[in-house]
């Protein structure tokens, strides 16, 4: 037997067969073209078939891994659309007569080279979004197959890397896990691994090729794969994967259970989507509503400004859907992280401390006032909240509120049908902490992201992977400012939630509870692995730690 060591994208079992997965061998040409033209044509037509085969991708990722993890697809589409990557692999074309195939490895390269030297590390990660896009072009000028699971066999499979494309085209009924000698566990591919709930291992140096049909373990909880396993050693793990099957399934028995514990202490348990194809997965995991509706989405799949008529269609069918439970509507957070051509933002130094999300709505009115009226009108078809993000200021707040009701009156003229709303903010900056007592008394309700709440208090960058060994996100400070929060808005009236990545931490649920939290909102599949939890929790007794909470879930923490 042999042990190989990695990193864990997922906690889970996989055994199997190894199956090897060689990327195509791509040969370009690096003689010239008598015919730029017909190249320059070549090139426009794989440049649009890769922009719908990524859309395509975009599609099917909503459905097997949700629409978070689907967004990388909506990035590479705006990609191949870009102006100067366009141009420098058409000047490649006419200007040295070489074939398509040698511009667009040249072009691409080139640009993916820029990125890499960059000193952000978030923009650093998108030279291999460029690469990835540049193998589809290639792939459609060569005319190269790319189905990696050929056969009938389920399989691990195993692979120098993956692309976020390769990944979302395997077949996952024929896959049982992945392999990789590279890789990241904060990579797009990781994350769509773990939407999909397939165990993977990255990042394990000693994977070989000689493993090609050798049966083979990936133990996700121990972040190693057994290659050849004793007999025992797979007895022993066939039961684990077993087990974890069936706490899955007595998960399902938790559908239609309230989310009260022991004591009688009852929360609400909403989740958080990215936009209406996640609904499904909303009623699917029994959520109580939605806490967390990421309207970006539709910002970041249109070509140009969406209209109001387009907005407002996408919000109407969420909440027609989902009535009468709430759907907590987060206004555009465009920016840092989050960017569109058509909106021409500037390169920022410091994008997660700039002009993102309120600060670009309260600047640009037309444009927020767009969103408003069409979140307006969806509101008569359902129980809608409104949340700002990125609120430091009662000014702010106030500001936003008076251009809603500037919407709301524009509508009124027109005897357009409107429902009755929330307002609320999102908590994610120590500034809104520290204002909170002042805050609450314009809001309905507070929303904590702690994400960001921890990123701008501990001063930490949560895109730079070299800062991951001092980020604390248990840090006392963040959990003393979710207190504050909390206390402070329930002084005025305001019911609080907690939208962030915490949310969804089992040891933290009791602490949550104790603090005396509302709601919890959470990635659709972590809702009935948290309802256990609180339903396991009696805060008459003195509380428990964090290990003792988790190992009472049946999870890891």
């Amino acid at each position: 037997m042999q042990v190989a060591t990695g990193k864990s994208v997922l906690n889970g079992i996989a055994i199997g067969k190894i199956k090897i997965y060689r990327a195509p061998k791509r040969e370009i040409n690096e003689e010239l073209t008598d015919n730029p033209e017909l190249e320059v044509s070549r090139f426009d037509e794989a440049r649009e078939k890769a922009i719908d085969q990524q859309n395509s991708l975009y599609e099917k990722a909503v459905a097997t891994a949700g629409e978070d993890s689907a967004e990388i697809f909506s990035v590479h589409a705006m990609m191949l659309e870009d102006d100067d990557l366009i141009d420098a692999t058409k000047q490649i074309i006419t200007g040295q007569k070489h074939f398509a195939e040698y511009a667009v490895k040249q072009a691409f390269d080139n640009q993916a080279k820029v990125f890499r030297e960059m000193d952000d590390p978030y923009l650093q990660a998108r030279s291999a979004d460029i690469i990835d896009i540049q193998q589809t072009v290639l792939n459609i000028l060569m005319g190269i197959s790319t189905d990696a699971m050929q056969g009938s066999e389920p399989a691990i499979l195993l692979a120098e890397d993956f692309a976020p494309s390769e990944t979302i085209r395997l077949d996952k009924s024929l896959l049982l896990g992945m392999i990789t000698k590279e890789g990241s566990t904060n990579s797009h591919t990781a994350i769509l691994a773990r939407s999909m709930n397939i165990p993977a291992l990255v990042q394990c140096g000693a994977a070989d090729e000689s493993w090609d049909g050798k049966l083979a373990i990936v133990d996700g909880y121990n972040s190693c794969a057994y290659i050849d396993p004793t007999p025992d050693l797979l007895k022993t793990l066939t039961i684990r994967q077993q087990d974890d099957q069936k706490k899955r399934a007595l998960l399902q028995e938790l559908k239609g259970k309230s989310n009260t514990t022991i004591d009688g202490t009852t929360i609400n348990v909403y989740a958080n989507i990215g936009g209406p194809s996640d609904i499904g997965q909303v009623q699917q995991n029994d959520a109580g509503g939605v806490g967390l509706f990421r309207s970006e989405f539709v910002y970041l799949n249109a070509k140009d400004y969406p209209t109001e008529e387009e907005q407002f269609e996408a919000y109407r069918h969420a909440l027609e859907s989902l009535a009468p439970k709430l759907v907590v509507i987060r206004t555009c957070d465009i920016g840092a992280d989050k960017m569109v051509d058509y909106m021409k933002l500037d390169k920022e130094a410091n994008p997660a401390l700039g002009y993102r999300a309120i600060r670009i709505c309260l600047t640009r009115k037309d444009f927020f006032k767009t969103q408003l009226r069409a979140l307006l009108r969806a509101s008569a078809y359902g129980n809608l909240a409104i949340m700002f993000p990125m609120i430091i200021s009662v000014r702010e707040l106030r500001e936003c509120k008076d251009i809603l009701e500037e919407c709301r009156r524009e509508l009124e003229e027109k005897n357009v049908k409107m429902g009755r709303i929330q307002v609320g903010i999102m908590v994610e900056t120590p500034a809104a902490v520290l204002c909170a007592d002042e805050l609450a008394q314009d809001c309905d309700f507070f929303s904590i992201g702690t994400n960001d709440l921890t990123q701008y208090t501990c001063a930490i960058d949560r895109q730079n992977a070299k800062l991951e060994p001092f980020s604390d996100t248990h840090h006392p400070a963040v959990l003393r400012e979710i207190k504050m929060t909390i206390d402070a808005g329930h002084r005025h009236g305001c019911w609080v939630g907690i939208c962030g990545e915490l949310g969804a931490d089992l040891s933290l649920t009791e602490t949550f509870l104790r603090m005396g939290v509302d709601e919890l909102s959470v990635n659709p599949t972590s809702v009935l692995p948290l309802r256990k939890v609180i339903r396991g929790i009696d805060l008459r007794e003195p509380p428990k730690t964090a290990e003792e909470t988790v190992n009472e879930a049946g999870q890891e923490a």
